[in-house]
C-alpha cells in the first residue's frame, strides 16, 4: 500500500478540504481520468483496492496511472480507551481530494473498456467521481 517513506512530523492535524483543486486537474497522460466531483479523504486502501479493480477489468493491458498519494497520517485511539493521555497512534494513510482533481487516468484499451474499468474503480472510493477522456477537452 501506499504510504511516505518518510515524514518530517510524525502526526498532523485533521484540517479541512476547502475549495476546488489547484493542480491535477487536467489529464496529463492518458485518454480517460476518474476526476472527484467532491471534498473527501481517500484511504490507502481504497487507492489500492480502485487500482486493482481497474487494472483486473483492463485484464493488464494499457497503463494506468495514480494521480493522488496518501500523505496524511490519520490516527485514533483504540475502542474502549478513556480520554486523555495524548493523541492515538498513525491509524492509516490518507489522501486530501479536492473537487476537480483527477485521481486515475488510464490509456491503451478501447472507449468501453475504460469507460467501464473506471465505473468499477470509482465504486471502491468514497467520493463522488465523473469519466473524462481526451475528447472532451
Amino acid at each position: 500500500m501506499l504510504q511516505p517513506k518518510r515524514t518530517k512530523f510524525r502526526k498532523q492535524h485533521k484540517g479541512r478540504i476547502h475549495g476546488q483543486a489547484k493542480g491535477g486537474f487536467e489529464l496529463n497522460f492518458g485518454s480517460y481520468a476518474l476526476k472527484a466531483t467532491e471534498p473527501e479523504r481517500v484511504t490507502a486502501r481504497q487507492i489500492e483496492a480502485a487500482r486493482r479493480a481497474i487494472t483486473r477489468h483492463m485484464k493488464r493491458q494499457g497503463r494506468v496511472w495514480i494521480r493522488i498519494f496518501p500523505d496524511v497520517p490519520v490516527s485514533s485511539k483504540p475502542t474502549e480507551v478513556r480520554m486523555g493521555k495524548g493523541k492515538g497512534s498513525v491509524d492509516f494513510w490518507a489522501a486530501r481530494v479536492h473537487p476537480g482533481r483527477i485521481m486515475f487516468e488510464i490509456d491503451g484499451v478501447s472507449d468501453e473498456i475504460a469507460r467501464e474499468a473506471l465505473r468499477l474503480g470509482a465504486q471502491k472510493l468514497p467520493v463522488l467521481t465523473r469519466i473524462v477522456a481526451r475528447e472532451d477537452w
